[in-house]
């Protein structure tokens, strides 16, 4: 039976609630609504609530995870195949023993946001600062508040999660009604569209689950299909990530096969293009201007703005850290950022760039970015 309970001092202090919980402070509130206030007082754009204990699975969407490794689309992305039990349920001991609930939240980032050549090469999640960061801090007080909720004779856990765990996130998303799975594997937010970063609190607390699962809304549509530069969807809600230009600029660590390089446009870090097609992501609550009271942590950083990608090909490690401090292109690293860099530049056909490709072409001290490097300035020689 969910109790009733007027908001604890934990959620009075601080001095950053918002009007709305402010006002829900007053008042007795289930522990649900409480919860979602908090959840949009932290700056998260959505909310929902699904059940999690014994019995409640997402059988569909495992079976495609299980299909997805199956065939080896993970490619070389190792840590997809661990611990796969655990991503069938939450209640598990790997997630959280006793789990009873998952609360489901969204925050949107820019989807027109950039500040120069190469923000537009990168995709539009990273353009900022390192979501993690943001996201982990606010998930983790979502979750001190969701235990704030218990009593001694009653003590209630949560635990915290975001994209780092073994959790099929879109999945559970989607049983809350959070937003639908399309036909690209993204979780659709209808109002807010697919460009929004996701995070959990399991719990043991038995919250009111409000919304209903939501089904796919795409219908005949397959723009985001059509619209991959490299075919990596050889069906709808298949993704074979070995052909996918996110997989093969950010985890891919050696050379990009040849058949798959012209595919990959202008991307160095990521890429959008499944998603900038979407219908979803052309509404006005996609397209606002974000301006949520703890600022724009997904502003593009203004190194973006002069930063060549011809740069790229000269870093040394020093250099390169420099670059990607604090930014998602960290985890591409010095060698791939190189390799990508290369890439493009042949894409584009700089000749300008060409004194640069030559070079790197024959001193990089990595034979995987001195290849790319010789096929960029061929690509320009023979254009």
């Amino acid at each position: 039976k969910l109790a009733r309970k007027t908001f604890p001092p934990i959620f009075m202090s601080g001095g950053n609630i918002v009007e709305e919980t402010s006002r829900m402070a007053s008042l007795s509130v289930s522990f649900s609504d409480q919860v979602k206030a908090f959840a949009r007082s932290l700056g998260f754009d959505a909310v929902a609530i699904a059940r999690a204990g014994p019995g409640i699975t997402i059988d569909r969407d495992f079976a495609r995870y299980e299909a997805f490794l199956s065939d080896g689309m993970h490619g070389e992305m190792d840590w997809l195949a661990r611990s796969v039990v655990a991503r069938s349920r939450l209640d598990g001991d790997e997630i959280l023993a006793g789990a009873r609930s998952v609360v489901c939240v969204a925050r949107r980032y820019p989807v027109d946001a950039e500040n120069g050549d190469a923000s537009r090469t990168i995709a539009r999640y990273a353009r900022g600062h390192d979501y993690h960061r943001f996201l982990r801090r606010r998930v983790r007080r979502l979750a001190a508040f969701v235990r704030s909720l218990g009593t001694p004779e009653a003590p209630v856990r949560a635990r915290p999660l975001i994209d780092e765990k073994p959790v099929l996130e879109r999945a559970w998303a989607a049983r809350a009604g959070l937003g639908f799975v399309g036909k690209n594997g993204m979780l659709i937010v209808p109002g807010l569209g697919s460009m929004v970063l996701l995070g959990e609190v399991v719990t043991t607390l038995d919250l009111v689950e409000e919304g209903t699962p939501m089904s796919e809304r795409c219908g005949a549509c397959t723009r985001c299909l059509d619209a991959c530069p490299t075919a990596a969807f050889p069906r709808p809600f298949v993704l074979d990530a070995r052909r996918c230009v996110s997989y093969l600029t950010i985890e891919h660590p050696g050379p990009i096969t040849a058949e798959l390089r012209e595919g990959l446009g202008e991307h160095l870090f990521g890429c959008d293009d499944c998603q900038t097609v979407c219908p979803f992501n052309a509404g006005e609550g996609a397209r606002a201007a974000v301006t949520a009271a703890d600022g724009n942590p997904f502003a593009p950083l203004e190194r973006w703005a002069t930063l060549r990608l011809q740069d790229l090909l000269t870093h040394d490690r020093e250099a390169s850290d420099a670059a990607t401090e604090g930014s998602p292109l960290r985890r591409a690293g010095r060698v791939r950022l190189a390799r990508n860099a290369a890439i493009v530049l042949g894409n584009r056909g700089e000749a300008g760039a060409l004194p640069a490709l030559e070079h790197a072409a024959t001193h990089h001290d990595d034979p995987v970015v001195r290849e790319a490097a010789r096929w960029a300035a061929e690509r320009i020689h023979s254009a």
